[in-house]
Order: C-alpha cells, then structure tokens, then sequence
C-alpha cells in the first residue's frame, strides 16, 4: 500500500492556469495511453482538496448534476467551506491535520494505495507529515507562464529518488518519483 500522488503539469511545473483551467492538457494525449488505467485499478481511496472538487462539480458531475462521479472508491475532500454533496457517492468532507484522516483512508483503502488527486497544496501537507510515499506526474509539452504549482515545497534534503522515467505520446513524460522517508 502505497499513498501516491498522481497528476499531470504543465512542463513549467504547473497544475492548472490561474484560473483553474485544464484546457491546456486535454489536447495533449489521450489518458487511455498513459498509466492511469491500470494506476486507477490498485486505488482504493482518494484525497482531493476543495478547488479539485470544484473542478469535478463543474467539468465531470455538471451542474445539473446529469454527470455520474467518475470514483467508486471512498474520497476525502479537503475544505475549510461546505460544499455540495454528489448524490450517491462515497464522499466525506475533512478538515484540519491531515495525519488523523490518512489513517482512515488506509483503512478504507483495504490494502489497496491512496491516491492523493490534487491539488499542491492539500499534497504538500501529505509530504510535511511523512505520508507521501510516490509521485507520478505526466509532464506535458506546453508552458502556462503561471498556475497552480505542481508541489509548493522546496524538497531539497533528501532529494525525491527518481524511479523511472518514460514517453507517453507525443505530448508527454512521465516521471516517477520515491519520497524517502525518515533520513
């Protein structure tokens, strides 16, 4: 079981624009072609903050609500606000350190890994309190210029321990990366 952070960035480490925009991913590949499928299999719970699950709300369940959620694993959503629930789907909504909640998605995940979805932030407190132990980005062939960054740490000592790195397409790395832990 492993708690892994899986996303995809922009070649100038960035997440989303400003705005919180993916548009500039989808035409870059085709996610069938990429680790994902067989990623999404060994999950079995997921973390999100609130801006990811804003995203979700807009782009994939709709405001209308005519889109399923695309999980069926249980999923934490990060927020300090309350937000709308998705009719039935296993979603809880935390706040506060991240430690207490980890340890209930390690239950839940049954042995399975978590999968931290985004965003950077809500990822970088996962890192600070020891949990992190894999990230597994798709760095894709554009430059945004700014964004929402990939990981808003400095992460120097130990450095991340590159594990493999691969062409995905024609528009994208992937990179895998250990996060040592307690040295």
């Amino acid at each position: 079981m492993r708690t892994q952070y899986y996303t995809a960035c922009s070649l100038d480490g960035f997440l989303a624009t400003p705005d919180d925009s993916l548009e500039w991913l989808f035409p870059l590949g085709d996610i069938n072609d990429t680790s994902y499928p067989g990623f999404i299999r060994e999950v079995g719970a997921l973390a999100m903050g609130s801006s990811t699950y804003e995203w979700m709300l807009r782009h994939v369940v709709k405001e209308d609500r005519s889109g399923p959620w695309p999980y069926t694993q249980p999923t934490w959503v990060f927020s300090s606000r309350s937000l709308p629930d998705v009719p039935g789907a296993d979603i809880r909504f935390v706040r506060g350190d991240v430690r207490p909640v980890h340890a209930q998605m390690v239950a839940a995940a049954g042995g399975r890994n978590v999968w931290l979805v985004g965003g950077g932030e809500l990822v970088g407190q996962f890192h600070d309190a020891g949990l992190l132990d894999e990230i597994i980005v798709q760095v894709g062939s554009v430059t945004l210029g700014a964004g929402k960054p990939l990981l808003p740490r400095k992460i120097t000592s130990p450095s991340l321990r590159l594990v493999s790195a691969r062409k995905v397409g024609e528009g994208f790395a992937e990179l895998r990366y250990e996060v040592p832990q307690g040295e």
